[in-house]
């Protein structure tokens, strides 16, 4: 099998299975402007990889490979909006979803999600609090502190290592699941 076919293969099942994965990632990471939306952003970045699959080397991590070109297009629309408050760019958490990707191409969007979810339930409640408020809830680190009392750079440090020992918790399970299949 060509070079060209197997990476254009490769693209064409990641992005079929996902697709609505990715769609909901950039939606956590941008707020939907006129000119841009998630499925904007992500056909940009599929058409990019798609036309230049032939020049590339042999992608062994798709998924790796796809987060971080969405994660480049999310900093250059960043860039190139005026509102930079309506798009906000969390590092910790675009690296958590390449960790979660390319730890192992044998496991679906459904299944990371349930690895996830165990390991956030195994983190210290200060911990889980944390990343539950500002990650899925949508809380601001001032709204947070406000009603709690706890400083912002408190909070920020506080996440921060959350998501530190959730890589951690999140590479034993999946090499855990590895061994045993």
């Amino acid at each position: 099998m060509n070079l060209e076919s197997d990476n254009s293969k490769k693209l064409t099942d990641f992005f079929g299975r996902e697709y609505e994965s990715l769609k909901r990632y950039v939606k956590t990471k941008i707020s939907d402007t006129a000119n841009r939306d998630a499925e904007d952003i992500i056909q940009d970045v599929a058409l990019k990889l798609f036309s230049g699959a032939d020049r590339y080397a042999p992608i062994n991590n798709v998924a790796g490979f796809v987060y971080r070109s969405i994660k480049n297009k999310i900093i250059d629309v960043m860039r190139t909006t005026k509102k930079t408050n309506s798009i906000d760019i969390d590092k910790d958490l675009l690296e958590l979803a390449e960790v979660l990707h390319q730890s192992t191409d044998n496991y679906t969007s459904d299944q990371m999600i349930v690895v996830l979810k165990k390991c956030i339930e195994q983190l210290k409640p200060a911990y889980k609090d944390i990343i539950i408020a500002v990650d899925f809830e949508g809380y601001s680190y001032r709204e947070i502190s406000t009603k709690t009392g706890i400083s912002i750079g408190t909070l920020m440090s506080r996440r921060h290592r959350a998501i530190g020992i959730l890589y951690k918790k999140i590479e034993v399970e999946i090499n855990k699941n590895k061994n045993i299949s």
